[in-house]
């Protein structure tokens, strides 16, 4: 199935939630937030939402500094 991350397109071999996804892109779950089809998705509900064909997902990172 292919997910469109961050406006590119990502093959996933097999059925996963969001969580396991974002891990296997080395990505620290801390300091990120999730839209999912445009859709903020809270961190409890990263484990049990199941991805899907065609799913986007923008990932934004928060930034420190002054």
């Amino acid at each position: 199935m292919e997910v469109v991350l961050n406006g590119v397109v990502t093959d996933v071999d097999q059925e996963m939630n969001l969580w396991e996804f974002l891990l296997s892109k080395e990505l620290n779950l801390e300091t990120i937030i999730v839209e999912h089809n445009e859709v903020i998705v809270k961190k409890q509900e990263w484990k049990t939402m199941i991805l899907q064909d065609k799913d986007r997902l923008e990932v934004l990172k928060f930034v420190g500094g002054g």
